[in-house]
């Protein structure tokens, strides 16, 4: 990869992850973002005239195969965090993420807390054929007593965080052994005890609660169904609120998989905008996959999702960048500060008053490297 050169962007309308500055100078020195020393010498010096410069978006759900990191770069995703990755998969990701600035940087919670037969084994089994090492068996856990083992083996391949799926399958039209409620919070402390944050997968209301009982910090989705006695929308979001749990919107996932379920949906955005009023840390993710969403441009859909159920353009692109960044410790990230990385996205236009502008990319940066468009 070529050396990262001294730029400097001038004039240009900054999105910092959290404020609008409407012209500023931003410097890019090795692979950080730099104070700007009118004295010192550029090497290359852009017009932002006209333009927007934002942190790289980081989409705070994906399932990432050969091909999704460098998918997600062309449409300045710079972080991928990967929700389910077994281990032969998430070493070569991890690599190809550690030695390429031509890639989305990675994090993963390696392989989900599930029960056996669980939530997504019948999804594994029939892309078994087609991904080679990137799916089939995995860990799973049963009982509550197994939860130490669990995580202990989780820390040993490397995971960043740990996801529970708490999920009977009921929304797909199936039913499947889900985790219970003793065995999830099992999970949490087990977890906590090793430092690490904990994402529950949960499709409907009733299991959403099931994962706020448990101490969760996340949950992995804006849930899209009610499930039987379910507590009410906006009595869930107040819960998650007063909790300090952050919820992955995955607007997109919902869109995609409701095919002939507009309910699927319409009720996600109903949920994210019940969170948006209680005040719910929202974060922005599309769970991409290789076939639907898809990685990078789906997190375009994602924010405009984001702005259709409520949020202004500058609240959901605080959800894709600084808030997510903050969630997942990614102190380095998220914001265009000197001293953090320099990931960058450059669109023409202004996505804090058009949401629609972040796909019109001029220029991405990861780690400082300006990439070949």
């Amino acid at each position: 990869m070529p050396t990262p050169a001294r730029t400097l962007i001038r004039g240009i309308r900054v999105f910092d992850g959290d404020r609008v500055l409407e012209r500023a100078d931003v410097l890019v020195e090795g692979d950080r973002i730099a104070a700007h020393d009118p004295a010192r010498p550029v090497d290359v010096e852009i017009d932002g005239t006209g333009r927007t410069l934002l942190p790289g978006l980081i989409d705070a759900h994906t399932h990432t195969f050969d091909g999704s990191l460098a998918a997600a770069l062309r449409h300045g995703v710079t972080t991928e965090l990967d929700m389910f990755c077994l281990p032969a998969n998430l070493r070569r990701q991890r690599a190809l993420a550690a030695e390429r600035d031509d890639v989305a940087d990675l994090r993963s919670s390696g392989v989900l807390a599930t029960a056996p037969g669980g939530h997504p084994s019948p999804l594994m089994a029939l892309m078994a054929d087609a991904f080679g090492d990137a799916v089939g068996p995995f860990d799973t856990i049963s009982r509550p007593e197994e939860a130490a083992d669990f995580v202990a083996a989780r820390l040993r391949e490397g995971s960043d965080y740990l996801k529970i799926v708490i999920d009977d399958g009921s929304t797909a039209g199936a039913r499947l052994p889900a985790l219970g409620a003793r065995t999830a919070a099992a999970l949490v402390t087990a977890a906590r005890d090793a430092g690490l944050r904990t994402i529950a997968h949960a499709a409907t209301a009733t299991e959403a609660a099931t994962a706020l009982t448990a101490g969760v910090d996340g949950l992995a989705h804006a849930w899209w169904a009610g499930g039987p006695g379910a507590p009410p929308t906006e009595e869930l979001a107040a819960q998650a609120a007063d909790q300090g749990v952050f919820v992955v919107s995955t607007l997109t996932y919902a869109e995609a998989s409701g095919a002939g379920r507009p309910d699927r949906a319409e009720y996600a955005t109903h949920v994210v905008a019940a969170l948006a009023a209680a005040g719910t840390p929202l974060l922005a993710g599309t769970d991409a996959t290789p076939f639907a969403p898809l990685h990078g441009e789906a997190m375009h859909r994602e924010l405009e999702l984001l702005t259709s159920a409520g949020l202004t353009p500058t609240q959901a692109l605080h959800a894709a960048t600084s808030a997510t960044a903050r969630h997942f410790g990614l102190h380095d990230r998220g914001r265009i500060a000197p001293g953090l990385r320099a990931d960058l996205l450059l669109v023409e236009g202004d996505p804090t008053r058009d949401i629609t502008a972040i796909g019109d990319i001029t220029d991405v940066w990861r780690r400082g490297v300006r990439q070949v468009r």
